[in-house]
C-alpha cells in the first residue's frame, strides 16, 4: 500500500468500533445485569496470544470456541483490552480471560444482532497494534482515527444474516 492507501484506514476505524461495541455491551451487563431475554453468543481463538482457559477445554475447542452468556455466569469483568467470566463445565467453574481481539463472532440472538470480526493473525498485528493505540488513549477526539498503519486490510466483514429468524 501507498503512504495514501494508509493515511485513512478506515477498515481499521470500523475494525475498532465494532469490537468497541462489543465492549460497550459487556460493560453494560456487568453494571446492569441481563435484561429480558438478551443472551450473548461469544466465539474466540483458543489459541490467540492471552487467552487464558484450562487446557480439557483448550484441547476439547483447537482454534476456536464458543461461550453463551446467559443464565450461568458470573463474575463478568471487562476492560479495554479483555473480558473475563466464570462458567461452569460440567458442574466445575471455570475461569476464563479472553482477550478482545481474541473474539471472531458476537451476537445477541434476542435481537438478531451479530458481528463477526476478521481473526488478527500475525498478517494483522498492525491491526492489533492500531487497536491498541485507541485503548492506550491515542484517540483524543473519540472519532476513531489512529496513526498510520502497514499490512493487508482486515475487519471488513460483519454478518448479520445468519442469525436472522427464519
Amino acid at each position: 500500500m501507498t503512504d495514501d492507501e494508509n493515511f485513512l484506514r478506515y477498515d481499521k476505524m470500523v475494525e475498532s468500533a465494532l469490537r468497541g461495541t462489543v465492549r460497550q455491551a459487556l460493560e453494560e451487563v456487568v453494571q446492569l445485569g441481563l435484561r429480558g431475554e438478551h443472551h450473548f453468543y461469544i466465539t474466540f481463538m483458543t489459541d490467540y496470544p492471552g487467552v487464558k482457559i484450562p487446557e480439557y477445554l483448550r484441547d476439547r475447542y483447537p482454534g476456536e470456541m464458543t461461550i453463551v452468556l446467559q443464565y450461568q455466569f458470573s463474575d463478568l469483568r471487562v476492560d479495554r483490552e479483555k473480558m473475563e467470566v466464570t462458567l461452569s463445565f460440567n458442574n466445575v467453574p471455570e475461569r476464563l480471560v479472553v482477550p478482545l481481539a481474541a473474539i471472531s463472532i458476537f451476537a445477541d440472538p434476542s435481537v438478531n444482532f451479530a458481528l463477526q470480526f476478521q481473526p488478527l493473525t500475525e498478517a494483522g498485528a498492525d491491526e492489533e497494534a492500531f487497536l491498541n493505540e485507541l485503548a492506550d488513549g491515542d484517540d483524543p477526539d473519540g472519532s476513531g482515527g489512529g496513526k498510520k498503519g502497514k499490512g493487508e486490510k482486515t475487519g471488513e466483514v460483519v454478518s448479520l444474516d445468519q442469525f436472522r429468524k427464519k
